[in-house]
């Protein structure tokens, strides 16, 4: 036996294998823990999204009285409870001591013994109070909170507003009492609904006058009756716009009446909302003023809103019902900026719902015996009860993203103002009524329509290409052309989305018959071309070298496309008014959005195109000679070689190359933000727009809040694609693997 011995270059070349295997190693594992984190990361931030909500007892307090409010209402802090009493007080008490801070006696009744009867909170952004009293008149309040920071602590300051004045209001000129009451007060104007103790139903509208010239402000109101009404009114509310009032009977019928002019009251529509064995005990508008929620005495909830018919005309819509407490509900209390609210039962269960969604967030027993009042905190923080033996009870509320549910994000939805169920995106208004609505199917769908028209362009022009170039193409061609078009894989997207906006898109609708007639003339003209190029005479065919002759189609391509564009121009001109887009929108009701999906696909097909033909040509260049010169010894065409042979061994490439471009035009970002309207609309017509999710993360990201309900949606929005890339891939590598084994053996 000869002992081998290891040179120092062999020892050095060991060494520098051991350290490459392991740099190799180390940066797979890299690769592999970076993707892992980014989906944990991903799934950290989109997981609370659909936490359940919760709540924190124990935070007892003691009512300035032993006798039962009226009203009951919180500051924005979680510090000041509000009480309001028979006597005509406001009384301001801590949440952190129990001590009073303020009492203000509101009313001015001279030496009459009216009493306050009835009270009730209007919108509860604004924090307008409305109350009535015995002899038929009423006040409106508001609730002021003044923040002051003495030694750089923070300091509640209480008050109490009159924006109609101190002075009542003569809501009955009968003077009788007032037993239900409803108002509403912005811009220096007011609506006060109100009940008499008899039955009358009475409108009071209130306006003031400001004048430089007087030093208090001109205050009028003047009152209407509605004479459509009965004795057995149970329930009236107004909405914040001052523009609908909604009665209820006490045989649960159900009356839309259009207040916007008192001097003309409308009834609307009128329905019947329960059963007969069964009766509305709670009402109220959710916040924004257009929806209204009922309670009944068998612990179901609906919601109702108006919705414009067939001819334009608004009547009462059953949206949806939630799941029902198990109880006689007793209080309905809308968040202040969400479509969400809080209910309470008759056992004492309280419970948090969001509307939009259909979702209870929250059903806990809060054990208040007697419970005479609910106020819901204006950031939906706390809960504030009251029991009419003069205890209140404060509960901390955890509630981040009750308007998140399965249905909310891809079901069809039916949104307030909206004439039926849609899927929507619209994160964002100016109004801050605006319900914001985060459907992500037309994102998706946008996404899709996105890859579907690019993949659609670029998948035959790549393929054919990476054949023709690999297999047909002579060598000193290909060491020109591949490169060439591998170079457009630099071409900055944002460059490309730029030239697909503002030059392509406006001349495409400047040229569109003459676009669709390329989709006939240029193939048309290559077959005619390939058709006479055999009949040329041989010594004029023996100029050009074997596999030069795709240089002689430019020419030909050239003067296909100015054929396209001069007769599309002249059809155009004879058969549609000289504006196809116009004709289309005016004959077949087709709209035309300048940056349409036809722009994208032919822009993203541009990013696409090398990676698709780089891949493949690569594929099909790599098929071993071996093959191709045995199928052409047995008497097969260089056609019959190509489709029966070379493809089928490079299948796998190929398959992998569009599952790529496919992955690359999914996350496409620029092109499709700067070449589309980037409207999310779901519609299939190729003229109109979109928006991909890619983009919509790109626009809205700057814009959210950090943890808020968008922000979070944002991130789940980028969880999707990562999975739907990842389970592309998944899918192409095993299709791959399975081409490879099967047609290995060839």
């Amino acid at each position: 036996k000869v002992a081998f011995r290891r040179t120092p270059r062999d020892q050095a070349r060991n060494l520098k294998d051991r350290l490459f295997a392991l740099c190799m190693g180390v940066g797979g594992v890299s690769v592999i823990g970076a993707i892992l984190l980014i989906f944990f990361y991903l799934l950290y931030v989109v997981v609370p999204l659909f936490s359940a909500a919760s709540v924190e007892k124990g935070y007892f307090f003691e009512a300035p009285r032993e006798e039962p409010s009226l009203l009951l209402d919180i500051d924005e802090y979680d510090e000041i409870a509000l009480n309001i009493y028979s006597d005509g007080s406001a009384v301001f008490s801590s949440l952190l001591n129990s001590n009073v801070i303020k009492t203000e006696q509101f009313t001015s009744f001279g030496s009459s013994k009216e009493e306050i009867t009835v009270a009730a909170l209007g919108d509860p952004a604004s924090k307008i109070y409305s109350v009535g009293t015995t002899g038929g008149r009423g006040v409106l309040l508001r609730a002021e909170y003044e923040l002051t920071y003495p030694n750089d602590k923070r300091v509640v300051i209480p008050t109490v507003g009159y924006p109609a004045g101190r002075e009542p209001i003569i809501l009955d000129p009968l003077g009788k009492s007032i037993r239900l009451i409803s108002g509403q007060f912005f811009d220096d104007a007011g609506t006060i609904a109100s009940v008499t103790g008899d039955g009358r139903l009475l409108i009071t509208d209130i306006s003031i006058e400001n004048s430089f010239l007087r030093e208090k402000p001109d205050i009028t109101y003047e009152t209407f009756q509605i004479n459509d009404t009965s004795e057995d009114l149970t329930h009236i509310v107004v909405d914040v716009e001052k523009r609908d009032l909604v009665t209820i009977t006490r045989g649960g019928i159900l009356s839309f009446w259009d207040v916007s002019h008192p001097e003309r009251l409308n009834l609307v529509d009128r329905v019947s909302v329960v059963q007969r064995d069964d009766r509305i005990t709670a009402v109220s508008f959710l916040s924004g003023g257009i929806s209204i929620v009922i309670g009944t005495s068998s612990g179901n909830l609906q919601q109702w809103f108006a919705v414009r018919d067939a001819n334009n005309l608004y009547t009462l819509q059953k949206v949806r019902e939630f799941e029902p407490m198990p109880a006689e509900v007793t209080h309905i209390t809308p968040e202040h900026y969400r479509k969400a609210f809080a209910v309470t039962d008759k056992t004492g269960n309280f419970g948090l719902y969001h509307s939009t969604a259909n979702r209870r967030s929250l059903i806990s027993d809060v054990a208040i015996e007697k419970l005479s009042g609910i106020a819901m905190s204006p950031r939906a923080k706390a809960v504030l009860f009251a029991s009419s033996d003069g205890k209140m009870e404060l509960f901390k509320v955890y509630n981040e993203h009750p308007e998140v549910s399965l249905g909310t994000l891809w079901g069809e939805i039916w949104y307030e103002s909206r004439e039926k169920p849609e899927h929507v995106w619209q994160s964002s208004a100016a109004n801050s009524d605006f319900e914001p609505k985060f459907s992500l199917t037309p994102l998706v769908f946008g996404t899709l329509k996105a890859t579907f028209y690019s993949m659609l362009f670029a998948i035959p022009l790549a393929i054919f290409g990476a054949i023709y170039t690999a297999y047909f193409m002579s060598p000193a061609m290909r060491s020109i052309v591949k490169p060439t078009v591998e170079i457009m894989a630099a071409l900055p997207t944002v460059i490309l989305g730029f030239l697909a906006g503002l030059w392509l898109a406006p001349y495409l609708e400047k040229n569109l018959a003459g676009f669709f007639l390329m989709v006939l003339f240029i193939p048309g003209i290559v077959f005619l071309a390939s058709f006479f190029w055999p009949r040329i005479p041989g010594r004029h065919r023996e100029r050009v070298p074997d596999g030069w002759e795709s240089l002689l189609l430019i020419p030909v391509i050239c003067f296909g496309l100015w054929l396209s564009l001069a007769t599309g121009e002249v059809i155009e001109q004879l058969f549609f008014g000289g504006n196809l887009p116009h004709w289309m929108n005016l004959n077949y009701g087709i709209s035309y959005d300048q940056r349409n999906s036809i722009v994208v696909g032919i822009a993203i097909g541009f990013a696409v195109i090398p990676t698709i033909f780089s891949i493949s040509e690569d594929a099909v260049f790599g098929v071993p000679r071996s093959l191709t010169m045995g199928s052409l010894a047995l008497g097969a065409t260089p056609w019959q070689t190509v489709t029966r042979v070379v493809l089928l061994t490079a299948s796998p490439g190929i398959f992998s190359a569009v599952m790529i471009g496919m992955g690359r035009a999914v996350g496409e970002t620029m092109i499709v933000l700067m070449a589309t309207g980037n409207t999310p609309i779901m519609d299939f017509n190729i003229f109109e727009g979109f928006r991909a999710l890619s983009a919509n993360i790109a626009v809205e990201m700057p814009e959210s809040e950090v943890n808020s309900t968008h922000y979070r949606i944002l991130f789940l929005a980028a969880f999707v694609l990562f999975m739907a890339t990842f389970f592309v891939n998944t899918i192409a590598e095993i299709v791959r693997q399975r081409l490879r084994k099967k047609y290995a053996t060839l």
